[in-house]
């Protein structure tokens, strides 16, 4: 079991890798496009993220979230996790961030 610092540098460091997943379709990170909505971990290093896509019929609908899951397995510490896909709320551009929306020309 882990307490809340170690929890929330364990979160962060997930974030840091989530930051290096892309969609192939756009030049921006998953986590600066707003895709994911929900990075949990539990007392025993569970990692469980919670996440959208661009679009229900997205052409990496399968590949992505086993991407998303390689990468937070790679964190140290991290003992499994999961990705669960969501289209509640459904994705839209107001949940970029401004780096992302800046990338793209948006600001």
């Amino acid at each position: 079991m882990i307490g809340t610092e170690e929890k929330n540098a364990l979160r962060e460091a997930v974030i840091e890798q989530l930051r290096d997943v892309y969609d192939p379709e756009i030049p921006v990170s998953i986590f600066d496009m707003g895709l994911v909505y929900e990075v949990k971990i539990s007392d025993e290093c569970h990692v469980h993220v919670l996440m959208t896509l661009t679009a229900p019929n997205c052409p990496v609908a399968e590949s992505l979230p086993q991407e998303v899951k390689e990468k937070v397995l790679t964190v140290p510490g991290v003992k499994s996790a999961d990705v669960e896909i969501t289209f509640e709320p459904e994705w839209d551009q107001d949940m970029m961030s401004d780096e992302a929306k800046l990338e793209l020309g948006m600001l």
